[in-house]
Formats: C-alpha cells, sequence, structure tokens
C-alpha cells in the first residue's frame, strides 16, 4: 500500500451493513411508486408496501407500538409506520425531501425500538427518494403488548 490508499475499510464502515434487506425494500418501494403514481398521502403508499412485501414474501409488521421512556417512566409511545425483517425502521413520506429533521427523527425511532436500520422512503415525486441511517448501538426492543 502507498501513501495515496486508503485504507481498506469493513463494510458497516461504508454503510454496507443489510444491504440486501434495505435493497429489497428499495425495491418494493420502487414497484409502488411506479404502480400507483406519485403525490398520494402517506397511507396508500405504506398499505401497499405491506402488499408488496406480502407478495414478495417479506416478513413485515404494520404500526406496532413501542413505549417512550423518559429515565425509566413510561411518558408516551411510538408507533412506526412498519418494521421489515425485524430489524428495519420503514417511515413512509410525502415531503418536498428528506432532510436533517427526518434523519433526526429517524435515530430517535431506532434509539426508541432498538432496530439497528431505519429506512425514510418519500412519494412526493415521480421519482423515489430515500435514506437509509444506520444505529450503531441498537438494543433491540420488544413491541409492546397490546392487551
Amino acid at each position: 500500500m502507498n501513501n495515496r490508499e486508503e485504507p481498506r475499510m469493513d463494510a458497516d464502515t461504508h454503510g454496507l451493513r443489510f444491504e440486501q434487506e434495505t435493497g429489497e425494500i428499495i425495491s418494493c418501494a420502487f414497484e409502488v411508486l411506479n404502480t400507483l403514481g406519485h403525490g398520494l398521502l402517506e397511507k396508500p403508499y405504506e398499505n401497499s408496501l405491506c402488499v408488496e412485501f406480502g407478495l414478495r414474501g417479506i416478513p413485515w409488521n404494520q404500526q406496532p407500538r413501542y413505549n417512550v421512556v423518559y429515565k425509566t417512566v413510561k411518558v408516551g409511545e411510538y408507533v412506526p409506520d412498519l418494521i421489515v425483517f425485524d430489524l428495519v425502521v420503514v417511515d413512509t413520506k410525502v415531503i418536498e425531501r428528506i432532510t436533517d429533521h427526518e434523519i433526526g427523527q429517524m435515530l430517535n425511532y431506532l434509539k426508541i425500538t432498538g432496530h439497528p436500520v431505519g429506512m425514510i422512503l418519500n412519494f412526493k415525486c415521480s421519482r423515489l427518494e430515500w435514506k437509509r441511517i444506520i444505529d450503531h448501538h441498537p438494543k433491540i426492543q420488544s413491541p409492546q403488548d397490546p392487551r
């Protein structure tokens, strides 16, 4: 290795962890966008993703509930749009563009759920916009018991 070469990084450093799972989610999102078109409200995209996941045999859970805890006290709950592959929090959006605000929200969602990766999917325009966010120190939480 000469002085100009960068040391080789592991796949996680380059954000390639969960590439297969997130790639399958993005493929489903493209199919949904190509079929429905752009600019609808968020719910039809979320529901259509569920249909597409089912058709492809991808495990998913729609709107599970997670406790939001502040210093050991439950102060609310978070209900994600989708949990896919039991590890990816998927948030469907119809917004002008994905900004630091949505990325910050997703980081909080990952902290609450304990899942290691999040996907923000934006269906506003004819071209799908997506962002993958990785939490390098997840602590997997179970959704709260709905009983």
